[in-house]
């Protein structure tokens, strides 16, 4: 049995921009688990999150030319990627804001804790966003993996735009000073 393969990051992105297939290959199987976790976190549907799994690895497979490694590390490209797909599949499968907020008030508001997909865990989010109060992670919930604009989420939680605003600042803020000691 021959050693397992390991491509660095800028590896990995050379072979990609090569077409070296073997490359794809070995992003597929290794961040595979982490994308479909985004899109099943947003779309609440694993035959519909495995379909938008094949979607965004063609788009990252088409889409690798304009990745800039000046503008940040592969990961969070390919994650910002999968939820774009996942809420665009959302948004263009007609699903009204009643249905959003059915589901969001029976799923997300309803839990204590922030319900991330168990195959992202290993990236640490949950412990990362755990450091934030209740309020800030429900509102980072609908927002990154609901795709719900500020105004969806004064509505659905109903309190202020303002009160919104400032405690999206806030987590902000906290998640990045949480993450330059990481």
């Amino acid at each position: 049995m021959g050693a397992a393969v390991t491509y660095t990051e800028s590896e990995l992105v050379l072979g990609l921009k090569a077409r070296n297939e073997k490359h794809f290959g070995y992003l597929y199987d290794h961040y595979s688990p982490a994308l479909y976790g985004i899109a099943l976190k947003v779309l609440n549907d694993e035959s519909m999150a495995g379909d938008v799994l094949q979607e965004i690895f063609l788009k990252i497979w088409r889409g690798i030319e304009r990745y800039d490694t000046d503008k940040g590390r592969l990961f969070t490209w390919m994650v910002n990627i999968a939820r774009n797909t996942a809420i665009d599949t959302l948004r263009s499968k007609s699903h009204k804001m009643g249905q959003k907020v059915a589901e969001l008030g029976s799923n997300t508001l309803a839990s204590e804790q922030l319900a991330i997909h168990p195959s992202v865990d290993h990236l640490g989010l949950v412990k990362v966003l755990e450091l934030l109060s209740r309020e800030q992670r429900v509102i980072i919930d609908l927002a990154y993996y609901k795709g719900c604009t500020q105004d969806e989420i004064a509505k659905i939680l109903d309190i202020p735009l303002g009160t919104v605003k400032t405690r999206m600042r806030n987590a902000i803020i906290q998640l990045r000073n949480i993450l330059k000691q990481i």
